[in-house]
This record gives structure tokens, C-alpha cells and sequence, in this order.
């Protein structure tokens, strides 16, 4: 009887639906063991997003009628309340504490009203099954027999052991029991040594990577560099993927995911819908009425306690490229096809592709809005926003879900991918030739076949750029809008436009070829610099407003960041030169660890350490291990990387074919309907 239950209850969507009530409560009530077991919780368990068929839902409203003390902290039959379905929450903390329920505890997650009684002040939370699983699932903790201890294994992985309130690994077991996995020189071992302690647990749960642990920073001095951001977790993310280390990422994706914002914005104070967060925090705050019980909270940063308050355009961005990627390197496509994430991915298309007053397929954004995330005269519609753009668009069309609700977003999402890729390609890319067409363009064109576009001044060319670019190669310029093109070249939007195939193939080996033209310039002591040439001067006073840590070739003006490295590593290996990755991970191999890896370098040869760098940054040191580890597997690059649409490539032609330039067609006026 104990078995054909089990098996029942296991498989909720077979139920016939004349199976009395009382048996199955009898059964549930006569063996507490059957409650706990995984096939029971299974049913018990409803996720946002989804709830459970509705045999399920009919022993379940049985089970709470009978006895309602089996669910002491259950709202009424325990069903989401409907707002849950399509919307969460809007941005606030997370939090995960310990209920009382049969000496368990269940995580809240999809419920409210539920009354707030705590066994103690330690979280004692852990998975019951893994979160790749069905989206139905949700988190419970098996009985404990010790206050300190969880006994048993999370994932199957390690024993987790609490210590006044703390997450404290065992001595002999890694993060990851990755410790055999790692070889090869002194310098991958510290790096992955230091990737494992720079990790962040959330109820005993790995979700990330702290963004700094300088042993010298203290007090205030430590700013936000205690968060786990979703930038810099990616090379993390791609470090612990290629190391085979799949459960922190997953964890990362999915608890970021329940950060995301999910309400409209109903002021200029609240994110707008579907906006990732910036960065997290894991907080022990105390409970309402009960200072003796503590619980854990993900406390999201939108941007309203960043320098500049400004919105991160690039989380998002990010958080879809890292979710492909997840499902590449792990071949676990479960996570991608939950409900919750697919609307994930849906709300930040929306966002994206949300209709405006820019005419540009390009993102508008403001300056601070990605990497650079202080003011430095990128804002309008920079490189680096405009190569991340693309690549989730690609990444996103890769994973939706084909479905009819999706329609009219898959079919904005391929027209904005063809339109953004011929402009960029078109209009941003520079070389020898291009600069000579520019230096002798006309202005105040008006008309369809304007070969002067954006009406820019022959002017703006600057001197060094007259003397710097090579005779073989190019790079596409950083910004472009009306009568501006702001032709500094910006390192992770080339790269990136390679990695992403928003370049062609002719442009990406022109990139490279650039950067070996460059070598000097770009890489020097330390790869890679972050943007060249940097603002001096009157410009820089201008432009930045006089920033103390933008001074000229510092930080985010002209300052080197190892962390580059792993992107271009990927954009050498896909366009076949890994030769000149390995050169520049061979220049930084000379100084990175002795210098205690720092976040970036100063100088115009990168020759000091930065000047307010933090050391043991956690991206410079995932970064490095990235480049280490794709040289020695180029394969794994292929999970990294978008390959060129053929479709996009067959509408590029017919556009190109089109135009008026290239044939001397005359164009025939629009006509408009008013």
C-alpha cells in the first residue's frame, strides 16, 4: 500500500481522479517518512510559475482539510496567489529563514500570510532536489538531530556544518572537490584556489563570487566591492563551466532571476520591468517582533546606492549570454526551458526592444551604464552596449521557447537583429579607406541617398588617429550619433562584436590585426587596455568633470584590466590566432600574481599597480584562469561564442545589394499615409 502510494504520489499527472481521500490521507498521516519523502515533497511542492495538474491539487485540498496541522505555516490549500504566475514581486530582498514544519523547513517562496515561527536563528536550508529539475520544485531540508549540523549532502557534493550562523566548509573538502581537477602551473592553482574562497553562500548554497577580497580593505574603504555583481560573476560563471563546476552557475542564474524587477515602473525612483540588478548582497538581518531569530536576505542593488545612480544596462545582457552558456557547457537544458526563465528572458527583450523615440536600431543608454560605470562620454549608443545586445538577442532567439506568445517577439527580435548588425558593420567600423572617405565627406546632405548620414564634421578626426591607425586592420568606433563619432576604440565592444559575430569575418581578423599593429599601445606590460587613447587635458576636464580616479591612463580612462583577457582569448580562438592570446597571457604571467592581482593597472604601458585598484580582484583572477584554461581546451570556446547567422548574413546581401551606393539606382520618394 506504502509503495503504490508512493508511486501515485510520484507521478500526480497519471492520478485517477476517484482515489478517495481518505486512504490517501490515512496513508500520509499513518507514515511520517512517506511525508518526507522526495516523492511526496515533490507533490507538495509548487514553484512559481507553475502549479501542480489537478488530481494534485484535489489530494492536496484533502490532505489540508483533514488535518490543516500538517501544514502549520501554509497559507489555505497552499496555492500561490495568482500574481505569482506571471509576476513576482517587485525588486526587494529575497530572504530565506526556517519555518517550523515537522522539525523541517520550507523556504518562502510563491506564498504569503505565512506565519513567521523560527526553530532559530541559523539557516538551515538546503535542497531537496536539484534546482535544474522541474520548475514544480522547490526547497526543503531534511529533519536535523543537531543544531549545528546539516547532516547528509547538498547536491551530493559536500557537507555543509553551521557555525554562528555561518557557512563553514570542512577542511578536507573543497568548494567543489575540485582540488584534484586543477593542474597545470602556480598560477591557475592560486587562481582557482582564490576563485573557491571568493565564493558567496546563500542557506548553504554557492551563488556566487564576491567582487573583491582585499585582505587590506576594511570598514567603509570596502564599498560595494562585497557584492556579488552579475558582470563580474561572468568570468567567474565561465570559469567554474569549463572547470565542470555546474552548480553555482545554476544557482546564480536562478537567484538573480527571482531579483529581477517584475512590477512596471510607476515612478522615476522604481526599475523598470524586467531590469536585472546590478549587483547582490546576502544580508543576516533580524526578524520583525523577534530579535532572538535572524534570517537571511538577497538584498538587489538597481542602481540606487551606485556612484551616478545609474540603471545597469548590461546585467541583463549578461545574464542571458551566461544562461546559454550554462546550457552549452552542462548540456542541462532544463533551466532554460522553465517557465520562470523563459519569462525571464521575455521581460528583458521587452525591455529592450520597448518602442521609443530613437530612430537608431542601437540601445540608448546613458553614461555608467556597462563596464565603464562612470561618466566618460559614452553615453548615447556605446560599442559595448551595442555588441552585448546583440549576443543576447542571438543567445535568446537560441533558447525561447517556440510558442504563439512569442510570435510577435521573435519576429521584432530577427528584424532588430538584421538592422543592428548592418548598421554597426556599416557605420561604425573604421579602417584606412573608411577614414579617408570621412575625411572627405560633405555636409548638410539632405536626402535618401545622403552618403554623409549623420552629417559628421571632417573636423572631428583627430590628430592621433591620422598617425595611429595601421595600414592593415581596423576596429569599429565607440560611439556614433548625430554629428559625433567618438573614434576611441573600446576594447570589450571589439571583442565582444568577434566573440558575438556581429562582425564579419573580414572585420574580426582586421580587429586582430589591429591589436598586434597595437601591441605596444594595447597590451604593453599588462593586457588589455580598457580604452585607447585616454581624455586629457581640457577634454578630460570636460568629459568627465574632472574625475579624480578617471585621470588619464587610469581606470576607466586608458587604465589596463586583466580581466580582458578572457574575452580575447575567445575572439583569437574563434577566428584561429590563439598565438596572440597566448602572447598577451604569457606578458601577464610576469607580474598578475606577484602584483596580488589587481583589478586594473595605471600608466600608458600599464607599468603600476591602479592607484585606487583593489588586489585579489575576483574577475582579473577568474579572467586570467579562463585564458589559461580555453588555450588548453580551444574546443570549450565553441559554448562561448555566437557562429554567424545565415540568415542575417543572406538579408545583409539583399540590403547591400539595394542600396542606391553600390548600384546608382535612383530611390524612389516614400509616400506616407497622415
Amino acid at each position: 500500500m506504502e509503495h503504490s502510494m508512493l508511486l501515485l504520489l510520484s507521478r500526480s499527472h497519471r492520478m485517477v481522479y476517484d482515489i478517495s481521500v481518505a486512504a490517501v490521507t490515512a496513508s500520509i498521516l499513518s507514515n511520517s517518512r512517506l511525508f518526507r519523502s522526495r516523492s511526496a515533497r515533490r507533490l507538495l511542492a509548487l514553484r512559481r510559475g507553475h502549479s501542480l495538474p489537478l488530481p494534485g491539487l484535489w489530494i492536496m485540498y484533502a490532505v489540508d482539510s483533514v488535518c490543516p496541522s500538517l501544514f502549520p505555516n501554509a497559507p489555505h490549500v497552499a496555492i500561490p496567489y495568482k500574481a505569482r504566475g506571471k509576476y513576482r514581486r517587485k525588486s526587494g530582498a529575497l530572504s530565506c529563514s526556517t519555518s517550523i514544519m515537522r522539525n523541517g523547513c520550507l523556504r518562502d517562496y510563491g506564498f504569503r500570510n505565512i506565519s513567521k515561527r523560527f526553530l532559530s536563528s541559523k539557516c538551515k536550508c538546503q535542497r531537496a532536489e536539484s534546482t535544474s529539475g522541474d520548475a514544480n520544485n522547490t526547497w526543503f531540508t531534511e529533519p536535523v538531530s543537531k543544531a549545528d549540523h546539516i547532516l547528509g549532502e547538498l547536491n551530493g557534493q559536500k557537507v555543509v556544518n553551521f557555525e554562528n550562523g555561518s557557512v563553514i566548509m570542512p577542511n578536507d573538502v573543497s568548494v567543489n572537490q575540485s582540488s584534484d581537477k586543477t593542474r597545470g602551473n602556480s598560477f591557475e592553482d592560486e587562481a582557482w584556489r582564490l576563485l573557491q574562497e571568493s565564493v558567496v553562500y546563500y542557506c548553504g548554497t554557492p551563488v556566487g563570487t564576491i567582487a573583491a577580497k582585499d585582505p587590506s580593505d576594511s570598514g567603509s574603504s570596502v564599498l560595494n566591492y562585497d557584492q556579488v555583481f552579475i558582470r563580474d560573476f561572468i568570468p567567474s560563471g565561465m570559469a567554474f563551466l569549463l572547470m565542470g563546476e555546474y552548480e553555482i552557475v545554476r544557482n546564480f542564474i536562478l537567484h538573480t532571476l527571482q531579483l529581477q524587477s517584475w512590477e512596471k515602473t510607476m515612478d522615476c525612483h522604481s526599475p523598470g520591468q524586467g531590469l536585472m540588478p546590478a549587483s547582490f548582497k546576502v544580508r543576516t538581518v533580524p526578524l520583525d517582533g523577534d530579535d532572538s531569530a535572524t534570517e537571511e536576505v538577497l538584498d538587489p542593488d538597481f542602481g540606487e546606492a551606485a556612484i551616478g545612480r545609474v540603471a545597469p544596462v548590461d546585467s541583463g545582457l549578461w545574464w542571458i549570454i551566461l544562461l546559454r552558456a550554462y546550457g552549452k557547457c552542462s548540456g542541462d537544458l532544463s533551466v532554460q526551458e522553465r517557465i520562470d526563465v523563459q519569462t525571464g528572458i521575455k521581460m528583458i527583450l521587452k525591455l529592450c526592444l520597448a518602442d521609443g523615440f530613437d530612430m537608431f536600431p542601437t540601445l540608448l543608454v546613458t553614461d555608467g551604464s556597462c563596464m565603464i560605470d562612470r561618466r566618460m562620454g559614452i553615453h548615447g549608443h556605446p560599442l559595448e552596449i551595442q555588441a552585448l545586445f546583440y549576443s543576447a538577442l542571438v543567445c535568446a532567439r537560441e533558447m525561447l521557447a517556440p510558442e504563439d506568445g512569442s510570435a510577435d517577439l521573435i519576429r521584432a527580435l530577427n528584424n532588430r537583429l538584421i538592422a543592428l548588425s548592418f548598421h554597426i558593420r556599416e557605420y561604425y567600423w573604421v579602417d584606412k579607406r573608411k577614414l579617408n572617405e570621412i575625411y572627405r565627406y560633405k555636409t548638410e546632405e539632405y536626402s535618401y541617398d545622403a552618403v554623409n548620414k549623420f552629417n559628421i564634421y571632417p573636423d572631428q578626426i583627430s590628430p592621433w588617429l591620422v598617425e595611429w591607425i595601421p595600414e592593415k586592420g581596423g576596429y569599429f568606433i565607440g560611439n556614433l550619433q548625430p554629428a559625433h563619432m567618438d573614434f576611441r576604440f573600446f576594447s570589450l565592444g571589439n571583442l565582444w562584436s568577434i566573440v558575438s559575430s556581429l562582425a564579419t569575418t573580414h572585420q574580426s581578423l582586421a580587429i586582430l590585426d589591429l591589436i598586434e599593429a597595437k601591441w605596444s599601445d594595447l597590451v604593453a606590460d599588462m593586457p588589455f587596455k580598457i580604452c585607447y587613447p585616454a581624455l586629457e587635458g581640457q577634454e578630460w576636464q570636460i568629459i568627465t568633470g574632472s574625475d579624480p580616479k578617471n585621470t588619464p591612463w587610469s581606470y576607466h580612462n586608458g587604465g589596463s584590466w586583466p580581466t580582458l583577457l578572457w574575452q580575447l582569448t575567445v575572439a583569437c580562438i574563434k577566428m584561429n590566432r590563439p598565438e596572440i592570446a597566448a602572447a598577451a597571457i604569457e606578458v601577464a604571467e610576469k607580474r598578475i600574481a606577484a602584483d596580488r592581482w589587481p583589478e586594473y593597472y595605471d600608466a600608458k604601458r600599464a607599468r603600476f599597480i591602479g592607484k585606487q585598484a583593489r588586489l585579489y580582484q575576483t574577475w582579473s583572477i577568474a579572467g586570467f584562469l579562463v585564458a589559461k584554461l580555453l588555450l588548453k581546451n580551444p574546443d570549450a570556446a565553441r559554448n562561448i561564442w555566437n557562429d554567424e547567422d545565415a540568415e542575417i548574413v543572406n538579408a545583409l546581401n539583399i540590403i547591400v545589394d539595394s542600396n542606391p551606393r553600390k548600384r546608382g539606382r535612383k530611390v524612389f520618394k516614400k509616400t506616407y499615409i497622415i
